[in-house]
């Protein structure tokens, strides 16, 4: 039985898997060892089961570790790779620029809203002349 382990969150209820490893055994009622590759060799072998997801059958939606660019850290850079819309929310007091950005190795559906002045920060050349491109 292979399963995809959770490896981070983006946003608000989006969980991330990556995989899938093989279950080598079950550790108590809730708990398994997984048999990870060597790039994964700084993390512990035993995961709670709500850390696991059993395995699609669709090889579209499984990530490889290797294409994610996991760090010594065990942490990843997220990519940009589209602006896909913009926003400007009325609050009390003063307005919120959005943007929703699709991220490298993410679908659409899970594009998430970021504030646009950080990315404006970090991506200054997406926002020539103050404007973001649809």
């Amino acid at each position: 039985m292979k399963d995809v382990m959770r490896f981070s969150k983006k946003g608000k209820l989006s969980p991330r898997y990556i995989g899938p490893y093989r279950i080598s055994k079950r550790i108590g009622n809730v708990a398994y060892e997984l048999e990870l590759p060597q790039e994964l060799a700084a993390v512990h072998l035993v995961f709670h089961i709500s850390m696991l997801k059993k395995c699609m059958v669709d090889p579209s939606l499984i990530i490889e570790t290797k294409d994610i660019g996991i760090k010594d850290s065990l942490s990843y850079e997220q990519i940009l790779v589209q602006i896909l819309d913009r926003q400007v929310r009325k609050l009390r007091t003063k307005e919120v620029a959005s943007v929703k950005v699709l991220w490298r190795n993410q679908f659409v559906e899970e594009a998430t809203w970021e504030a646009k002045e950080d990315m404006k920060n970090i991506y200054p050349h997406l926002f020539k002349s103050g404007e973001v491109p649809n």
